[in-house]
């Protein structure tokens, strides 16, 4: 049995980027923060796929110690202490603290505090608190994808697994090619607002308290709370990442123009001079754009990127129109979500491969040309029906708990048997009302 035990951090500072104990559902049984440090903990070693028997938490001396047990190597607990203790000190999450402290200092955060901000009775009031990316891959990640915040629910539930963006995106990976098995290194999310509050997927543009401007002037600035790319920085370069590659890890950037746009709004604020420019000189980050840039204009390596739709748009504003060329047609997010996955996949079969070929072998193969433009057209049957599957899943939806309708398996056959075979907006498969 191999073991090994690491100082993870300053207990103050720690506590800030953990949630209380008191926000949890009752069923995790959070009594302290060593509770609730050791739960996400957990999470991340099964991330990351690592085998562990126990994680045992304990403060003293004003810190936090963390002790790994498992029938693996100590190599490899060594290294995911290691690295797990990085993510959380002064040069990396931390950071994210001095952004909380302008906030609070200017009067800005939580200003709906002990109010309702949506209709959810499980939200409840509402409540902010630091969550910087807790419980997700440490070191194993083959990938990054950038989103808005994280909801509250994830505090609630200790987990991001059952969050229904989560669980749509595993979907995608599977039906691009990658195992099951190997799905959690490409579920590695980031927020350019490391803040779980309410309202995401409910009323969020009422109650959009996260606009653009936050995430620039209270996450991204001096050396002291340049989180954002501290954090990109850090994890598009995991242990083990060889020197001689070309790129860093993949970055999906995501955010659609008709939902939660606001990770490539901080993105184009943020690397504006390496941005293509349309007719009027406007700085683009269209869904489906690629490229690269440089995390730092230091960094070592260029991180190849691709602006996506954010994981769950599909689900809340697609539709059946009578444009498959154009979102918010359901069968142009389905197939512009799946060049995402697939786009990882291929980062993932050959690291050097640049964006544009990565993008174009993605678009060929569910758009059936090299641009990703037009109505999708896969060559491949099987894969006309997976993007009607993912359709039908997306348009069926059931509210409580909020879930498809149907499993892909039974969307899929539903596809295969249907009036139109593949397509989700026609006859006895189209959804009421379309």
């Amino acid at each position: 049995m191999a073991s090994y035990k690491y100082a993870f951090g300053n207990a103050t500072k720690i506590e800030q980027l953990f949630p209380p104990p008191k926000y949890a559902d009752p069923s995790l049984n959070f009594h302290d923060y060593t509770d609730v440090i050791r739960h996400y903990t957990q999470n991340s070693l099964k991330a990351d796929g690592i085998d562990f028997r126990e994680v045992e938490v304990t403060r003293s001396g004003g810190k936090y110690h963390i002790k790994l047990e498992g029938s693996g190597t100590k190599k490899i607990l060594q290294r995911f202490g290691k690295r797990h203790a990085k993510i959380f000190s002064k040069k990396y999450a931390q950071k994210a603290i001095r952004g909380m402290e302008l906030l609070k200092e200017l009067g800005v955060w939580n200003p709906m505090d002990n109010y309702h901000v949506n209709s959810s009775l499980t939200d409840g009031t509402s409540k902010w608190h630091l969550f910087p990316s807790l419980g997700l891959n440490v070191m194993n990640q083959k990938g990054i994808l950038l989103l808005h915040y994280p909801p509250w629910a994830v505090v609630q539930l200790g987990t991001f697994e059952n969050a229904i963006t989560f669980r749509r995106w595993e979907q995608l990976l599977i039906c691009a090619g990658i195992p099951s098995a190997e799905a959690s290194f490409f579920k590695t999310f980031m927020e350019v607002s490391p803040i779980a509050a309410p309202g995401s997927g409910e009323s969020e543009y009422p109650n959009d308290y996260f606009p653009i401007m936050m995430a620039s002037g209270f996450f991204d600035g001096g050396p002291d709370r340049n989180y954002i790319r501290s954090m990109l920085d850090l994890f598009l370069n995991p242990p083990g990442w060889p020197e001689d590659r070309k790129y860093t890890l993949p970055l999906l950037i995501c955010g659609s123009p008709l939902y939660d746009p606001q990770s490539p709004g901080w993105f184009r604020v943020a690397y504006t001079d390496i941005l293509p420019q349309d007719a009027n000189g406007v700085p683009q980050v269209n869904v489906m754009q690629t490229g690269t840039f440089k995390i730092f204009p230091d960094s070592q390596k260029e991180t190849p990127y691709l602006i996506s739709n954010h994981m769950i748009a599909a689900g809340v504003t697609g539709k059946c129109t009578n444009d498959p060329s154009q979102i918010p047609d359901i069968r142009q997010y389905e197939a512009q979500d799946m060049v995402s996955a697939t786009f990882l996949k291929l980062y993932a079969d050959n690291p050097d491969i640049s964006p544009q070929e990565a993008k174009a072998q993605a678009c060929q193969r569910w758009f059936g040309n090299a641009d990703g433009t037009g109505a999708p057209m896969p060559k491949d049957d099987n894969d006309k029906l997976t993007i009607c599957a993912l359709a039908q899943m997306d348009l069926f939806f059931e509210p409580n708990p909020p879930r498809p309708k149907y499993t892909f398996d039974e969307a899929f056959q539903r596809c295969k048997t249907a009036t139109n075979p593949g397509n989700p907006c026609f006859g006895n498969i189209k959804p009421d009302g379309d």
